[in-house]
């Protein structure tokens, strides 16, 4: 992803049944000026000692101290107090899923922001897919940081340098109909190649080299670095 000094980072953690580790948490959020919870992500932050400062969901997932907590801010929100986070609770009868609707909070408050989006995987393909789908319509692109992998979601023009991922496995799946990717300095490079919506061109290359990197010229994708086991 392009970097740009000027562009605030906001970290967004779901609530994924496999979560993320403190660790990991701590590790994703330095940088990012803000922090937002979609449901039981709000657990994983507490637990992370961080702050968040929006709370978006319908708080079904979240824990009993977890809800107690955005109840807390609720009513100090309520009487004009001031409170820990900004909270924006849902309906759980809704068309969209929390984190659309705190994407579109996102949106709202920070238009420009970079994503690094943290804990929307966990055993649920179809949650995973629809969480790709929200991250891709994303103008800006998206950091991704999951239990065992890091990726991006990159838009046209953008680049994501891997060299630090030496010896990782690497794959990128297409997001829109049509999509035109290059790779250069991997075990198996691409040059401008047109690959379509959701194709497996991209599974599974090795970075071999330090200085990879992967290109999207056209559409948006979805690129993952996992480590060797």
């Amino acid at each position: 992803m392009a970097n740009n000094e000027e562009t605030m980072r906001v970290l967004v953690c779901g609530g994924s049944p496999e979560g993320i580790g403190p660790d990991a948490l701590r590790a994703a959020a330095q940088g990012c000026a803000k922090i937002v919870a979609v449901d039981r992500g709000l657990d994983a932050i507490r637990a992370a000692g961080l702050a968040c400062d929006l709370f978006c969901g319908d708080a079904d997932s979240v824990s009993a101290d977890g809800a107690a907590y955005v109840r807390e801010q609720e009513a100090r929100l309520t009487h004009g107090e001031q409170a820990c986070c900004e909270v924006e609770r849902y309906n759980p009868h809704k068309d969209f899923t929390d984190l659309e609707l705190a994407l579109r909070a996102i949106r709202e408050r920070w238009p420009q922001a970079q994503l690094v989006a943290c804990a929307l995987t966990g055993g649920a393909p179809d949650h995973y897919l629809a969480a790709l789908g929200r991250l891709a319509a994303w103008p800006t692109g998206a950091q991704i940081v999951e239990s065992g992998c890091t990726g991006r979601i990159l838009q046209p023009g953008q680049t994501w340098s891997v060299g630090a991922y030496q010896g990782y496995r690497f794959s990128f799946v297409p997001l829109a109909a049509q999509c035109v990717v290059s790779e250069y300095h991997m075990r198996w490079e691409l040059d401008r190649c047109a690959c379509t919506l959701l194709s497996d061109l991209g599974i599974s290359n090795e970075l071999d080299y330090p200085d990879g990197r992967i290109e999207c010229h056209e559409g948006v994708i979805a690129a993952w670095v996992f480590p060797r086991k």
